[in-house]
């Protein structure tokens, strides 16, 4: 018997409509978490959380440990129970409604395969409720869905960390759950297997047209898998994104820093579009909101332009100002990084030093010298303003 998948899906990811504050509102969700509320005694580890997950989104929970990221992926399995809050399916209240019943695929970091059955009696394992014969003819499928099915006679001891997971995804897939939840399933493997299979978990997340909702501390997977980021701290959100907003327009400081590497200074509104960072006035692209003094003004270190440092023009007696946006350095260090280079450069207008990146040029050859000076751009557009 043949058990025809889903074709690809041909319509794009699901549209995100923006609202005030750090989320953006999911046209039709087909699974919403209201007001959840989790505590370990007097321990408050999820405060009040909304989330909704849309048609074929998938999304990733991501932030520090401890933050409440894994509870409230245990929250929304029915492994754990909510103290407050509601969570609702397609319109069904399933907030009281047990594990085995909500008809969820989970994957977790330790495989959790049995180790005395073979690959295609693990995958057939959660199928109890399909004839023999049927139940084989899915597992198999499956097992091919996650190019495993050379594979399927062979035991978990005989198969790599990266094998053992693409059973477990085939297992957590083949009863067609409402819901695809993974709890960090990556973490225990090497980096290059990691970066494989967060590729072929999307490719078959997205084959199947089935809503995913995926734990990780890793803000790269999470960046290159989500349709939207859900960042967390101390038990609320933080800021919900698609990846490119949340790494383009972080919301707050905490998800500047921890989406990315970025420079922060302190800074003082001194007009409608100019702060001042040290004794240095700069210059932003648009207007600051009305009442904010006090700010956080922000970088990345890849938007940071470095420029040659113009001796001659530096000893003229009247020599013409510098370019705008333009603030004299002094190389403090660099380090190779592989694909780009990263220099620390002290920047005396700024009262701060500075992180610049540029890609490694083709002849490995580093353009700038500890202690060479030089001239830092920051282009106006590349600006962050956050609140302080």
């Amino acid at each position: 018997m043949r058990i025809d998948l889903p074709l690809p899906a041909q319509a794009s990811a699901p549209t995100l409509q923006d609202r005030a504050g750090p989320r953006e509102a999911i046209e039709a969700p087909v699974l919403r978490m209201q007001g959840i509320v989790k505590r370990f005694g007097a321990t408050t580890v999820l405060d009040r959380v909304d989330l909704d997950i849309g048609p074929q989104e998938f999304v990733c929970l991501l932030g520090p440990s401890g933050c409440g990221k894994t509870t409230l992926l245990r929250v929304l399995c029915g492994i754990e129970t909510a103290n407050a809050g509601d969570i609702t399916l397609h319109g069904r209240d399933i907030t009281a409604q047990p594990a085995a019943m909500r008809r969820f695929g989970v994957v977790f970091q330790s495989y959790a395969l049995f180790p005395n059955l073979t690959a295609i009696e693990n995958v057939a394992y959660g199928l109890g409720a399909m004839e023999r014969g049927h139940r084989r003819d899915r597992a198999r499928e499956m097992l091919d869905l996650v190019d495993l099915g050379g594979f399927a006679d062979r035991y978990p001891a005989k198969l790599s960390g990266g094998q053992q997971q693409r059973v477990a995804l085939a297992r957590a897939l083949a009863p067609q759950p409402q819901l695809l939840l993974l709890d960090e399933p990556l973490s225990a493997l090497d980096a290059q297997v990691r970066h494989t299979l967060r590729s072929e978990i999307r490719r078959v997340q997205q084959r199947l047209r089935i809503p995913a909702v995926m734990v990780t501390h890793d803000q790269d997977e999470a960046l290159a898998m989500a349709d939207r980021v859900v960042l967390m701290r101390d038990g609320r959100i933080e800021q919900a994104s698609a990846p490119t907003r949340l790494y383009a327009q972080p919301a707050s400081a905490f998800a500047a820093r921890f989406v990315g590497r970025i420079n922060l200074w302190p800074a003082e509104a001194v007009g409608p579009r100019r702060v001042r960072v040290g004794q240095a006035r700069i210059a932003v692209a648009r207007d600051l909101p009305a009442g904010m003094k006090q700010l956080l003004l922000g970088i990345r270190p890849e938007q940071v332009q470095l420029q040659p440092f113009d001796h001659a023009r530096a000893r003229e007696p009247s020599a013409a100002p510098a370019q705008p946006d333009c603030h004299a350095g002094v190389v403090e260090d660099w380090t190779f990084c592989g694909a780009w280079i990263s220099l620390r450069v002290r920047v005396p207008a700024l009262e701060a030093s500075i992180d610049a990146e540029f890609s490694t040029p083709a002849d490995g050859h580093v353009p700038w010298l500890r202690g060479e000076a030089c001239m830092v751009r920051l282009p106006r557009a590349a600006l962050h303003i956050i609140p302080a």
